[in-house]
C-alpha cells in the first residue's frame, strides 16, 4: 500500500517525541512509527511570545512527522480487497489470483504464502 490514510493512525506523541502507532485488523499486532524528537524538547520558552511560537512548531513539525508515519506503514500495511481492512504483511498472502488478508483467504479456501512470513515460521502456502 502506499500511503495510510493519516486519519487510522492512533497519536502516541509526548511534548519530546511524535510517535504514531497502527494495529492490524487480524492479528492485532501494534505497529509504531520511528519516534521523532521535537526540535525544541527538553527547551522551557522563556516568554509567553516564546511558547506560542514553540506550540506553532510543534503542531506543525507533528504534521510533519505525521505524514511520514503514513507513508512509513504504507511499507508494512495492505488492504485486503475483499473486507478492505488493513493487515500488517505477515497476515497478508501472495495469492495466485488475487492476494488477500488470511481470514478472507481461509474463508474463500485460497493458499498464498504471507508477504513478511513470522519470525521462526516456515515459509508455506496457508
Amino acid at each position: 500500500m502506499s500511503q495510510i490514510p493519516k486519519e487510522l493512525l492512533q497519536d502516541c506523541s509526548t511534548r519530546e517525541a511524535f510517535c504514531f502507532a497502527l494495529h492490524c485488523a487480524e492479528c492485532g499486532t501494534a505497529w509504531r512509527s520511528r519516534p521523532v524528537r521535537f526540535s525544541r524538547a527538553g527547551v522551557d520558552p522563556p516568554n509567553e511570545g516564546k511558547r506560542v511560537i514553540f506550540d506553532a512548531l510543534y503542531k506543525r513539525e507533528k504534521e510533519a512527522a505525521l505524514l511520514r508515519a503514513a507513508a512509513e506503514a504504507g511499507k508494512a500495511f495492505n488492504q485486503c480487497p475483499i473486507c478492505h481492512r488493513l493487515v500488517c504483511d505477515h497476515c497478508f498472502l501472495i495469492c495466485e489470483e488475487l492476494d488477500l488478508c488470511t481470514s478472507c483467504a481461509a474463508r474463500l479456501q485460497e493458499q498464498g504464502s504471507p508477504v513478511v512470513p513470522v519470525m521462526g515460521e516456515k515459509v508455506s502456502s496457508v
